[in-house]
């Protein structure tokens, strides 16, 4: 990879001393190059990361991360840092297979503290180092960066709450580029925008320099000096109402770009006694017009190609995504009842096309995927039809509400789950493997797996009548067409039904969950030109489970269930624990003395780490080979 002539010279950190404050400013151009070259080959989070290069140059100036600790919000905005720390040769298998993660990993490198790729949680952690470290007596400087997006999550208010408890320093840095996936939302969105639109580029300038200017000079305390700075630069407090009112020092808005006096300021901070603020407004997509005139396309791409200021991108098939898109437009046209709501991610989730038709029915909450929840719930008692559209590893974060709020009162909410099952190249903290498991458990509530975009409209459409809770479970991946849309979308959905796919003599039945029956097609076609004759099932329930799936032991069949999931609580668990139900009741068929066998296909218990999606599915023993494999090792019987 061609990488410039400063960017050469920096193997880690301490190497940026070797440059001026000039070469600095010219670095960060070099690095934004080197980040948006390697993300045109491989797909990734590319606006955020752009719009962090002088911040990011700055903190490792500063800052002694070997010994201090740097703990991120979401994590997909650390690729600055990944390159400063000694990584840039590694920078070309960005995501890949083998190559370097997405987001910070301790297993990479000394400089990332956690692996995280979920919002709202850096300052909650900060403070906790913080606390442990004023308990064991240690002097290391802790820093949390945190996005505007992310401050508005409960979690981060919680901590905000409790910072009180650190007596020592710990220094939040907000990070405000005004968006989080889309333009962030709510009224905390709304008063920092405020404050952004309050200010002239100018007016940071000045507001940088007055602070810069009131450092302390040796030997002077610096809380002192700081307290005099906040004394006669009255438009500090009055703009810095919401934090000062929690007892935080807060000392910005400054130009985040600027890493001259990013470097003056980190140096004066760093030196607290006491937890601090400093806001930092930042351009996301900076350097990269496409990405700076369309963050949004940007926040998370595919391979692209660069052409000038033009970039195209290789477009794939139809997506899960897409087919949902379209099954809720058209759904919403003919019932107004049916509202969407999102956490902040309606691109993703494919409510792009219907918040601009209904916009007046589509509500965007943030970061706050609990809030989602329960708002959902008030709506369903006011008579609407909410339809709740959240990723499956970030649904996972209103547990309690899904429990308490919807499934306890029996309310008709719809969880529209995308991304549920492997994810590719994001890697373990965005593969949706757990839903079923922690959903399953939830009395009153029916989880469905469409298995073509047919079947996305039909299981819209069957939760949409529904009394109760629905949750439909979907992946990242292409929808199949040709002969399963044909084999399964003339049978309508009916709570607890599998559809028979394909008959069979044969003792095995493959019995799959949703796209994974794509696979389990496959792999009986290879099976049948190899001589073995198998059925298949499309279970399209993960709860309930089909008694006629059951039954199949009766006739001592070999069911083999197959998942994009975790084995630990799935759906395969779930045929299991309803065979020894049906036994212990005496459901079974009592003459029959050989009784067939269950074997469950899934994911293992372990984090699967980022690779091609068909790469995890074989990985973890689903794909048709694997399943094929699994047959022909079956005993004889």
């Amino acid at each position: 990879m061609i990488m410039g002539e400063l960017l050469d010279k920096i193997n880690g950190p301490k190497d940026l001393h070797l440059l001026s404050v000039e070469e600095l400013q010219l670095l960060a151009e070099e690095v934004r190059e080197h980040i948006t070259h390697s993300v045109s080959q491989t797909g990734g989070h590319l606006a955020s990361n752009l719009g962090i290069v002088e911040l990011t140059i700055a903190m490792h100036y500063v800052f002694n991360f070997k010994k201090d600790r740097l703990l991120w919000d979401v994590g997909h905005q650390c690729y600055a840092h990944k390159i400063l720390t000694g990584r840039k040769e590694q920078f070309a298998g960005l995501r890949q297979r083998e190559g370097i993660s997405g987001f910070p990993n301790p297993a990479e490198s000394e400089y990332d503290v956690f692996s995280v790729g979920h919002a709202g949680t850096s300052i909650a952690t900060a403070l906790g180092m913080a606390l442990g470290s004023q308990q064991s007596g240690t002097d290391e400087k802790i820093v949390a960066l945190v996005g505007d997006a992310s401050i508005v999550n409960g979690l981060s208010f919680e901590a905000l709450n409790n910072l009180g408890l650190a007596k020592r320093q710990l220094l939040i840095i907000l990070n405000d580029n005004s968006m989080a996936i889309d333009v962030t939302q709510g009224a905390i969105a709304r008063f920092l925008s405020k404050v952004r639109l309050s200010h002239t580029y100018e007016d940071i300038r000045r507001t940088t320099s007055n602070i810069i200017e009131h450092l302390p000079l040796i030997g002077k305390r610096m809380e002192d000096a700081l307290e005099n700075f906040k004394k006669t630069l009255r438009m500090a407090i009055t703009r810095s109402r919401l934090f000062e009112s929690l007892n935080i020092p807060y000392f910005g808005p400054v130009d985040g770009h600027d890493i001259a006096s990013l470097i003056s300021l980190f140096r004066a901070v760093s030196e607290f006694g006491h937890p601090a603020i400093l806001h930092v407004y930042t351009k996301k997509g900076k350097g990269f017009t496409p990405a700076g005139d369309d963050p949004q396309r940007f926040h998370s791409t595919g391979p692209f190609k660069i052409n000038g200021d033009e970039t195209s991108v290789t477009k794939g098939g139809r997506t899960f995504t897409q087919a949902f898109s379209d099954a809720l437009v058209e759904a919403a046209e003919a019932d107004d009842r049916i509202i969407a709501l999102t956490a902040a991610m309606p691109g993703g989730t494919g409510l792009t096309e219907f918040r601009e038709r209904f916009p007046e029915r589509c509500y965007d909450v943030g970061i706050a995927e609990s809030v989602a929840v329960d708002i959902a719930a008030g709506m369903a008692k006011q008579g609407q039809k909410p339809v709740v559209c959240i990723y499956s590893t970030f649904l996972q974060r209103g547990y309690d509400q899904i429990f308490q709020e919807v499934c306890l009162q029996n309310l008709p909410v719809i969880f529209c789950i995308d991304r549920a099952g492997l994810v590719g190249s994001d890697g373990p903290t965005h593969h949706g493997l757990m839903d079923i498991g922690f959903l399953r458990g939830m009395p009153n509530l029916v989880i469905t797996a469409p298995c073509c975009e047919s079947e996305v409209k039909a299981a819209l459409a069957f939760a949409l009548s529904s009394d109760g809770p629905v949750a439909i479970r979907y992946p990242k991946d292409t929808v199949p067409n040709g002969d399963i849309e044909e084999k399964v979308c003339k049978v309508p959905f009916e709570s607890g039904k599998s559809v028979t796919v394909r008959q069979s003599e044969g003792n095995v039945v493959l019995v799959a969950l949703g796209s994974m029956l794509t696979e389990a097609v496959k792999a009986a076609d290879k099976l049948a030109e190899m001589g073995i004759d198998v059925g298949v099932i499309n279970a399209r329930f993960a709860k309930p489970v089909d008694g006629e799936i059951l039954a199949l032991l009766d006739d001592n069949k070999t069911i083999i269930t197959i998942e994009d999931h975790s084995l630990a609580c799935g759906f395969g668990s779930a045929v299991l624990e309803q065979a020894a139900i049906r036994a212990a009741e005496g459901q079974t068929a009592s003459e029959k003395t050989d009784r067939g066998q269950i074997i469950i296909l899934g994911g293992p218990d372990k984090f699967i780490e980022r690779a091609p999606r068909d790469a995890q599915l074989s990985e973890i023993g689903i794909s048709a080979a694997k399943i094929v494999e699994t047959v022909r090792n079956l005993p004889v019987r």
